[in-house]
């Protein structure tokens, strides 16, 4: 029990605090490893090869979103058992939930490696490039086990309250990572195989440390005999709650992909500034991703405990404290989008330069929004309902394929500046109001 972090005493905004700490320096860890990866295969293999790489990145976020998702889900109802303090149900759930992601794990590679042509011709892959593109995807899907694996053996532990430790090893993976890109690429001449190479083996290294950990340090976790037992209600009780969570990434991709193509559509200088805006507005989403699944976490253990009135004020704290995080953020990206931009964008650029700041300048006014959308739906799917999170998804992809087809052949790139904005609003009205009833509803039914 040293190891785990009891969610369900102390202070909400603390616990919250303390908690997403670790969560976001693993997101903007990742995403530096994967600027750092972009720059090495760009560099040392040219900018065809970055091309390949780059071909199939919606698809690798729609798949491997939704495996990443799912496990996430199999981990909200270990949280509840943990903060009910049902540690053997908490046993029953997690050796189901290792059962059902070996299945998925077998599920998605079979499917993904099989259809792995069809969706570079879906997503119009360029011949010059098809070859290299088909050897990067095809050797990251073979790499899907690690990846379900990792994510899996990470959302249990932050389950029980360690968010410290899968970051810890993600930093370490990460690194691990670059130095394989530096020995694949450079020294064994591997090309984009060995960039996809590096990152099956980080993400493999990184589930076996998480795995030995959990096994050395959290005897709570150590299944007993009469837990290894494969409970048809328990397996239906996760995958309610897990493929919801993963059709939720899913959804969101889907929507983006249409948004991106309709962006590609306006030329080399729009694209261009979407991908460097596109950038810099990740960076600044993370912390509010980071803090939703804080809150998440906190909602899950006082979910099993029945604090539901503790629920309502985590969530309102978090609500708030995004709100300030948010007002800082908007600041930054709306005076300050131009000198961010050149992080990425040469000066000599002006034409690129203006539509990355335009991009900024607008988000900037809806990020005081995102708190309310990310930290509402997470604790939704935190309490259990995640199938019904997924109409914040669908709403949100909903909004950008409107925008894309109906407003961008006309208002061209300010239409796309205000795609994204016009998701996070949509979805906001229903997920806020949603969560806020399902907290009342709860509170009403302890009483």
């Amino acid at each position: 029990m040293a190891q785990t972090k009891d969610l369900t005493v102390g202070n909400p905004l603390s616990l919250i605090i303390k908690f997403a700490l670790p969560l976001l320096g693993g997101i903007l860890f990742q995403q530096a490893y994967n600027i750092a990866d972009a720059a090495i295969v760009g560099r040392y293999l040219g900018a065809k090869a970055l091309a390949a790489v780059g071909a199939s990145s919606s698809a690798q976020f729609l798949t491997f979103g939704f495996c990443m998702g799912t496990m996430t889900g199999f981990a909200v109802p270990v949280a509840q058992r943990f903060g009910a303090r049902d540690y053997d149900g908490m046993r029953r759930f997690v050796f189901c939930a290792y059962i059902l992601a070996a299945a998925t794990a077998l599920l998605m590679t079979s499917l993904c490696a099989f259809f792995c042509d069809s969706i570079l011709r879906i997503l119009k892959t360029p011949e010059d490039i098809f070859g290299d593109a088909r050897v990067y995807l095809f050797t990251l899907f073979l790499g899907t086990p690690f990846i379900i694996f990792y994510n899996w053996l990470s959302s249990l532990l932050r389950a029980v309250g360690d968010s410290k430790t899968p970051f810890a090893f993600l930093v370490f993976s990460t690194m691990l990572n670059v130095a394989l890109d530096l020995l694949f690429i450079v020294c064994f001449g591997w090309g984009v195989f060995g960039a996809a190479f590096a990152t099956v083996i980080s993400l493999f290294v990184s589930g076996l440390l998480c795995a030995l950990y959990i096994r050395a340090k959290f005897e709570i976790l150590r299944l007993k005999k009469e837990s290894k037992v494969f409970d048809i209600r328990t397996a239906v009780a996760l995958i309610k709650i897990g493929v919801p969570m993963g059709l939720q990434f899913s959804i969101t991709a889907i929507g983006s992909m249409i948004m991106q193509a309709a962006n590609n559509a306006l030329g080399t200088v729009y694209v261009s500034a979407f991908s460097a805006a596109s950038k810099i507005k990740q960076f600044a989403i993370s912390p509010f991703d980071a803090l939703a699944a804080s809150v998440s976490t906190f909602a899950s253990q006082n979910y099993g405990a029945h604090k539901f009135d503790r629920i309502k004020k985590g969530f309102a704290q978090g609500i708030a404290a995004g709100t300030l995080l948010g007002a800082a953020l908007a600041v930054l990206l709306i005076f300050f989008g131009r000198q961010l931009s050149m992080i990425f964008i040469s000066a000599k650029n002006a034409d690129v330069l203006d539509a990355s700041q335009k991009f900024l300048f607008i988000s900037g006014f809806f990020y005081l929004v995102i708190p309310f959308l990310n930290v509402s739906r997470l604790t939704v799917q935190g309490l259990g309902y995640s199938n019904r999170a997924i109409f914040s998804g669908v709403i949100e992809m909903l909004a950008r394929i409107f925008v894309s087809f109906a407003l961008v052949p006309t208002m061209g790139w300010t239409a796309i500046c205000f795609c994204d904005q016009a998701a996070w609003v949509s979805a906001t009205f229903f997920i806020f109001s949603y969560c806020l009833y399902l907290i009342g509803r709860l509170q009403k039914e302890a009483r």
